[in-house]
């Protein structure tokens, strides 16, 4: 369970309003393969928050989809009811890289592909990540 903060103007755009709508992050998440099963979203559009609720099947699937909900351009918070430890993530900073990342985190720079397979299909490729993005910081 947790309340996570993301940059409101910053990820992937979906539609034409300033917070997307809750069918447009469902789509999203259909799209990137996350199963929303025993899942449901609710979108508070005054305050750009994401309440995810229930229990996904597992613990990568639900910090993904907090991930894949929380980079999208118009969310600033995602609220995470779900029971289980609280995921690790990493904002990243101007001048940071995988490496960088995965040194600071990991203690090794060459683990980077850790990083990039925990945020699949999120990320398509290691070398495209921007300032404010959220990251999952694998065990």
């Amino acid at each position: 369970m947790g309340l996570f903060s993301f940059l409101k103007g910053k990820g992937k755009k979906l539609g034409t309003e300033p917070t997307p709508a809750k069918a447009e992050l469902e789509a999203e998440l259909d799209t990137l393969g996350l199963d929303k099963t025993g899942v449901d979203i609710e979108v508070d559009p005054d305050t750009s928050k994401v309440k995810i609720k229930g229990q996904p099947k597992d613990q990568e699937t639900r910090e993904k989809m907090i991930l894949a909900v929380g980079n999208i351009e118009g969310v600033a918070e995602v609220e995470d009811e779900a029971e289980g430890p609280a995921p690790v993530f990493h904002t990243v900073k101007e001048g940071e890289n995988l490496w960088k990342i995965a040194e600071a985190t990991l203690g090794e720079g060459a683990r980077y592909t850790e990083i990039f397979e925990a945020n699949k299909p999120m990320l398509s490729d290691p070398d495209k990540i921007y300032p404010g993005q959220v990251l999952r910081i694998p065990a």
